[in-house]
């Protein structure tokens, strides 16, 4: 490392903060993020769900294929 450098490159984008993190702390938080937690959650709920029930879909078609 050459003098007057950092470890750390300036120029590196900071990760990324989830959006939440199940089972943390929620005392302080407001009611609006609260809400928008809960909606964030219900998005990917909705999503897996979708996901699932495409996996369920193509196996079930490919066990009645091979009968």
């Amino acid at each position: 490392m050459q003098k007057g450098q950092t470890m750390f490159r300036d120029d590196d984008p900071p990760k990324p903060r989830k959006a939440h993190e199940i089972g943390c702390d929620l005392t302080f938080l407001s009611a609006a993020e609260l809400d928008e937690r809960i909606t964030l959650l219900k998005e990917e709920i909705a999503r897996l769900e979708a996901d699932r029930e495409a996996k369920t879909s193509s196996r079930a078609a490919a066990e009645s294929f091979f009968r």
